[in-house]
């Protein structure tokens, strides 16, 4: 199945109001992104064990490891969970989103690469807009 159509399914299988945060998420993601490279990985590692949750992905970002061996992944991306939604930003110096979006964001958990919180009502999308662009410079 084409990327595309595999990330259309993964939200289409969310009950709303998740099916609609996650689309305006992906809208989001699209405005600042256009163009970008989709990824969706359905969680499975290659036995097919679950091993995380479903997750969504645009842009490029080159993950370096220690032993100096490098592995493409998204730049930008999101999954649901338990608690609600995942946003991850990678590329950016580690303590880089709680230090400039932690306090203004809203009701969220934020690291050094993920932003946590139970719905969209509940942080600001122009922060989370502004934090997303951050990582493109």
């Amino acid at each position: 199945m084409e990327v595309k159509a595999q990330i259309a399914q993964f939200i289409d299988s969310h009950a709303e109001p998740t099916r609609s945060e996650l689309r305006t998420l992906q809208a989001l993601i699209l405005k600042i992104m256009p163009g970008s490279q989709a990824w969706f990985f359905d969680g499975r590692d290659d036995n097919g064990k679950a091993v995380t949750n479903p997750n969504v992905g645009y842009g490029l970002h080159v993950i370096q490891y220690k032993g100096g061996a490098t592995r493409d992944f998204y730049k930008v991306g999101f999954s649901t969970n338990t608690g609600g939604i995942s946003v991850y930003i990678f590329g950016l110096e580690k303590n880089h989103l709680s230090q400039h979006f932690g306090k203004s964001i809203g009701k969220a958990n934020v690291t050094s690469y993920c932003i946590k919180f139970k719905s969209l009502q509940h942080i600001h999308l122009d922060v989370l807009e502004a934090a997303i662009r951050s990582s493109l410079e």
